[in-house]
């Protein structure tokens, strides 16, 4: 979520906003420091900083801020465990701050950042009772008495070759997820009129080529109509140090490719960690949303760990549709 986006989007169309942050972790809680949530006035909010009873207490003191008008800060420290009945039983330091039209000025910059992509840092501090973030850098100065906050998404760049049935539910599952999507396919009339904000759609003139310019990291999912078109871009995507590629397809598409990528000169362990079929084990349906759903969460778990754990390799079943 573009925190500061929503923030102002809340100020302009609604007069006021608040932002409840999780400042502090200690033991076990819901979220993670920097976890964050919008809320209006009417209540209305967008994003969670863990649910359940914390979450409760926070948006009604939220609320209760708001009507107050702006004023200054609030930090709320929570036992989960005596205070709320939550069994996390760790500790957490929750900052509350209300904002208004005086404050759309010092948001622009933030919206900005935001805006660009990516993770950024400011260094904050309270002034009179309010939070001051600052861009410039004052790492290494010992008079510097604050805390740093890292804003912004980093989202994980996604290759899917291919906008059929289930390119286009892959694209739709990931559309809430940290990904950027590339969606590339050779049709003029192979994309939806509507794409999730995430997703870049893009008529595909060179594939081996998109792969050389791919950046280091990206995710690679080839699934286009036709099966020459699969070999050259896995191909090319497997001669690179993709973490993941994937190719949609059964057994014997497999060892056919395999025969082929050999042929090429390819190395064994290149050839080995081609993902195909695609998706967890286990999960035979073949229902391009079912398909889609699995192969998300194998994507999640290689952006968690940075490459594909050989045990979650799926099993020698098609995903062919």
């Amino acid at each position: 979520m573009r925190v500061w986006n929503q923030l102002a989007d809340f100020v302009t169309r609604h007069g006021s906003g608040a932002l409840i942050t999780v400042h502090d972790v200690k033991g076990s809680a819901p979220r993670e420091a920097g976890a964050r949530m919008v809320v209006r006035p009417d209540g209305a909010f967008h994003g969670t900083i863990g649910g359940g009873q914390l979450e409760f207490r926070m948006l009604d003191i939220a609320r209760e801020m708001l009507g107050a008008g702006r004023g200054p800060a609030r930090i709320v420290d929570q036992a989960l465990g005596p205070d709320l009945g939550q069994c996390c039983g760790g500790r957490v330091k929750i900052l509350i701050e209300t904002f208004d039209s005086r404050d759309l000025e010092d948001l622009g910059p933030l919206v900005e950042a935001e805006a660009e992509g990516g993770l950024f840092e400011v260094e904050c501090r309270m002034e009179e009772g309010r939070v001051r973030r600052e861009f410039s850098s004052a790492v290494g100065d010992d008079r510097w008495t604050g805390w740093r906050e890292t804003h912004g998404e980093a989202r994980t760049p996604v290759l899917i070759f291919g906008a059929g049935h289930v390119g286009r539910a892959l694209v739709l599952s990931l559309a809430p997820l940290p990904f950027a999507v590339r969606w590339l396919d050779d049709r003029d009339d192979a994309f939806p009129a509507h794409l999730p904000a995430n997703a870049k759609a893009v008529r595909m003139w060179d594939p081996e080529a998109e792969v050389a310019e791919a950046k280091p990291g990206s995710l690679m999912l080839v699934m286009t109509h036709d099966h020459p078109l699969d070999m050259a871009i896995a191909a090319a995507a497997l001669k690179r140090d993709f973490p993941y590629v994937g190719l949609i397809g059964s057994a014997t598409k497999r060892a056919r490719f395999e025969k082929r990528f050999r042929e090429l000169g390819l190395a064994e362990e290149k050839i080995r960690s081609l993902v195909c079929p695609i998706g967890l084990p286990g999960i035979a349906d073949k229902d391009p949303a079912v398909i889609a759903a699995s192969v998300t969460v194998q994507l999640l778990q290689v952006r968690e760990h940075g490459r594909l754990e050989r045990n979650l390799s799926p099993p020698a079943a098609s995903n062919d549709t």
